[in-house]
């Protein structure tokens, strides 16, 4: 683990000091992730429309065979429009109420494993955008998804999320300098949040 971290660290700290700012101006984060989301869902929505003519066609020409293969892939292209519909939904609330945006993140589990993830990374009210992964809490009641912690250290800015069946963590390097910016961090994410932060270090 403490080697997949110090890869981490070497490899975000490039771009961190540049984007730490966006505690001020987050809500420039998420675009990208975003526009692919919103991009896979009118691509669905293309596929689906297609589906919808060639089995008007099939059944104007009285091919039944066509207009039930058309019409099966259209029920699933219907199903995968809704659900990227959703995700999309989603990902631009998270964007539209970001409280942080850093340049990378790394996910661990409650089992040890990690995964660095190079992309930029959005915190919200309401989740976690890490590129076009999507992390949402607070949003399905008690039993859902829920953000538990948050701590604070000198380098970075721990989150655990999970729900009954499963813990998460995300490592998020901030760049903060001084402790009136980080106490100032604090109070934002336990207004937007409701969880109050950890400070250690300072």
């Amino acid at each position: 683990m403490s080697c997949v971290r110090t890869l981490f660290y070497a490899a975000a700290n490039v771009g961190v000091m540049r984007n730490v700012r966006g505690f001020r101006n987050s809500s420039l984060g998420g675009d990208a992730a975003v526009k692919v989301i919103r991009n896979l869902r009118n691509i669905y929505a293309l596929i689906f429309g297609i589906n919808i003519l060639l089995t008007v066609w099939f059944i104007i020409r009285q091919i039944p065979e066509g207009a039930v293969v058309f019409g099966a892939s259209g029920t699933v292209m219907l199903v995968c429009l809704c659900i990227q519909y959703n995700r999309l939904s989603v990902a631009t609330l998270i964007r539209d109420n970001s409280i942080l945006s850093v340049p990378s993140a790394m996910l661990s589990t409650a089992n040890g494993k990690a995964k660095i993830n190079a992309e930029e990374t959005v915190v919200s009210t309401f989740g976690i955008l890490i590129g076009s992964k999507i992390y949402k809490w607070g949003c399905d009641g008690v039993y859902g998804v829920r953000l538990k912690a948050i701590e604070i250290d000198r380098a970075r800015i721990y989150l655990t999320f999970g729900d009954g069946a499963e813990t998460m963590q995300v490592e998020l390097l901030h760049g903060m300098g001084n402790e009136q910016e980080v106490m100032d961090v604090k109070q934002r994410l336990l207004r937007e949040t409701g969880v109050t932060a950890m400070i250690s270090g300072w």
